[in-house]
């Protein structure tokens, strides 16, 4: 078997392919080397003188570890779905990874982060086939596949050198730069365009998005990136996605009439989800409805731009196009006025007032649509066009006229006039966020009107669930006081077993966790100005090297800007720069101080003594005005249950897992956590938070702070 390099480090092609399709139980590699290892005992794999102590030159022996391990390898073989959590520094990429292999199924693991897939890949992968093939005769046939949008699409690519629309100097040299680049790639991963910026708005242009695929229909459809990147698929017998692309691909497989060559992903006998505790908001993201005024406007632009291309720019489709974007124009200045992400509750009542605007914007894409299929000589662009139109359309009427009892509608506006949401962006979001301003260069508001499912449960059990003969859900926050209820009900989990697996750290020993009694309740006006007091006295004494954690950007600039200038540390804030720009700097930086939100509180690792302190302001409860938050509040209620203790304090709960999870990260690290909430103590609903943390040494007093670290000095 070959592994399947495909990411931005591969530098070639895959060197393994079989003409035949497997089934989804059976790796495509079926019957090769990989079937010697059906028969490993796992004990012998992890235990003290087995395999993994001959090849890890850090090895220890971790309990946790075999026992994952064993737990995953009986769920396969009794096709049985698995929730485990595993404490930090288990090791549990390992316990999942050889039961997979040794299944003789294709697998799916799915992650969270792009840094995990690059980890199992980059990693894990080539370290589990040197310790199976010490004589390098044998591979793991394993494929690494992101999200679309960060594939080239030739075709657009070509279109543009014909007939080029660049915006400014840069967006030339950025063109020529993937011009010259998509000659040499194997893969068409922009990864490997180190110098192309994040937010270039060419690169929104030219990705391989499938709301734009023409599927078989292309020119470039053999030589494409995504068709190659499906053939490796169907080659590998385990295939490494994250959450986004995971969800994305079974969420237009359920919608299949408006995108049938849309779906990537090859049928699989088991997936693995890792950093599982993400799926309940992300499958909501893909199962949801969204459109806005900046995807009617690409529709429009890419409508005139391939029709000018082919010479079939008739006055009658001009009009059509025009009239779409006018009307589009219209309908989306009425909508309610609001900041942010804000609930769409009187929709009955708007369209009352506002039906017009709604009908004639329908109308306009029924206009375009008749257009487009009277045109008397069709370019392959104009099926997708008209497809793209169809479901706006569909989608329009869903969002104003559905009475779905199990969907929030709600209205989100970002660009000019915005302020930071004070929730986790998704992936999803920041690809929107780009496209906007590519879309408006920067100036114009996008506006988005967006429908969520509001319990995810029932819909990822009759598509997911029910459907897969194993799933296994693993992360270091999944349990609340011991136990998955939570996560079980909002996932939808039934007939599932279940694993909590300690750490394999000494907290006690490694952690100090402080809560200050005298500090004033975080939801009165007095909180800023006494926490940035203490937080500056905890930084004098851990000599900066800490994490601030924020729930709010409010927060978080009002306390940055009351320590600037007086602390002799230097100060980091988020938004000054790129997310990984600002974590190389901390890492790099002596006695850094990092100032940020809820997008550092997981998936970030800095080990060793430059990460020496994480400092939470207050318990992570979600928004409660947040349109999403607040439905799922008032169903659970609804159904006689109560939302504060089964879903509000849960979800923070596993938050403050995540954000507390940042600081220990190896059996040598040692810090203190310091949450400025004292609420954990004084209110009722604590206990539940501090059952589910990890059994860190406790402390409410400055004193034992001193003394944790006087050891240092």
């Amino acid at each position: 078997m070959a592994r399947c390099a495909h990411g931005p480090l591969s530098g070639g092609p895959c060197s393994y392919y079989r003409d035949s399709v497997p089934s989804a139980s059976q790796p495509a590699s079926s019957g090769s080397s990989s079937a010697r290892w059906h028969e490993v005992s796992l004990h012998n794999f992890f235990a003290p003188g087995g395999v993994l102590s001959k090849t890890h030159p850090a090895y220890e022996f971790r309990r946790g570890q075999l026992q994952m391990a064993q737990a995953v390898e009986r769920a396969l073989a009794e096709k049985r779905h698995l929730i485990v959590e595993a404490g930090t520094g288990t090791g549990k990429t390992l316990a999942y990874l050889l039961p997979v292999i040794c299944s003789g199924k294709r697998v799916i693991i799915s992650t969270g982060t792009k840094n995990l897939q690059e980890q199992l890949f980059y990693k894990d992968i080539p370290f589990l086939e040197q310790a199976l093939y010490p004589s390098g005769k044998g591979k793991l046939n394993v494929c690494y596949m992101k999200g679309r949008n960060n594939y080239l699409c030739k075709k657009k690519l070509y279109d543009l050198t014909d007939q080029p629309v660049l915006s400014g100097l840069e967006e030339i040299e950025h063109y020529r730069a993937i011009a010259a680049w998509e000659k040499t790639t194997h893969t068409g991963d922009r990864g490997e365009l180190a110098s192309l910026p994040e937010a270039s708005a060419l690169w929104h242009k030219l990705d391989a998005r499938s709301d734009t695929c023409l599927g078989q229909k292309c020119s470039a459809f053999e030589t494409c990136f995504i068709t190659e990147m499906h053939r490796r698929a169907m080659e590998s017998d385990i295939i490494i996605v994250n959450h986004h692309l995971f969800f994305a691909d079974l969420a237009i497989k359920q919608s299949s009439e408006y995108a049938p060559d849309a779906g990537i992903l090859p049928d699989a006998g088991a997936v693995i989800f890792d950093e599982a505790h993400e799926l309940e908001d992300v499958a909501g993201s893909y199962f949801g409805v969204a459109i806005s005024n900046q995807r009617v406007e690409e529709l429009a632009r890419d409508v005139e731009a391939a029709l000018a291309r082919n010479h079939l720019l008739s006055t009658s489709v001009m009009g059509a196009i025009k009239s779409l974007r006018e009307r589009s124009q219209l309908f989306f200045s009425v909508l309610p006025a609001g900041d942010g992400r804000f609930a769409f509750e009187n929709r009955r009542e708007f369209l009352e007032e506002n039906g017009d605007e709604f009908l004639a914007l329908r109308q306009s894409l029924e206009r375009l649509v008749a257009e487009l299929q009277n045109l008397p000589s069709k370019a392959e662009e104009v099926f997708t066009f008209s497809r793209r139109a169809q479901e706006l359309q569909v989608q329009l009427s869903f969002l104003m006229e559905s009475e779905d009892r199990n969907t929030v509608f709600w209205i989100e506006r970002r660009g000019r006039g915005f302020s930071p949401r004070r929730h986790r962006d998704t992936e999803q979001t920041k690809e929107a966020a780009e496209g906007s301003r590519g879309v408006s260069g920067g100036g114009r508001q996008t506006v988005y009107l967006q429908a969520t499912p509001i319990d995810v449960g029932p819909i990822l059990r009759s598509t997911l669930f029910e459907q897969l003969e194993t799933a296994v859900l693993t992360s270091a926050t999944l349990a609340v006081s011991g136990g998955f209820e939570y996560m079980k009900r909002r996932l939808g989990l039934e007939h599932v077993r279940e694993v909590v697996l300690p750490s394999h750290y000494d907290y006690p020993r490694q952690a100090l966790f402080y809560v200050p009694p005298d500090l004033p309740d975080p939801r009165t006006p007095q909180f800023a100005a006494k926490a940035a007091d203490r937080i500056g006295q905890l930084l004098k004494i851990t000599r900066g090297r800490t994490f601030v954690l924020f729930t709010s950007y409010a927060q978080m600039n009002e306390v940055y800007h009351r320590l600037l200038g007086e602390l002799q540390f230097p100060m980091l804030l988020q938004g000054d720069a790129p997310k990984s720009a600002l974590l190389e700097e901390f890492r790099l930086t002596p006695h850094a101080v990092l100032f940020a939100t809820s997008s550092f509180w997981q998936g970030v690792d800095v080990q060793g003594e430059q990460l020496s302190s994480v400092i939470i302001d207050r318990l992570p409860f979600a928004v409660p005005t947040d349109p999403v938050v607040a439905a799922r509040v008032k169903a659970i209620d609804a159904e006689g249950g109560n939302a504060f203790f089964d879903y509000q304090v849960p979800a923070a709960v596993i938050t403050l897992k995540q954000g507390f999870g940042r600081l220990i990260r190896s059996l040598h690290d040692r810090g203190l956590l310091t949450l400025l909430d004292n609420r954990i103590l004084k209110k009722a609903y604590g206990r539940m938070f501090v059952e589910s943390l990890p059994n860190y040494r406790r402390t409410t007093e400055m004193r034992e702070v001193e003394q944790f670290f006087g050891a240092e000095r």
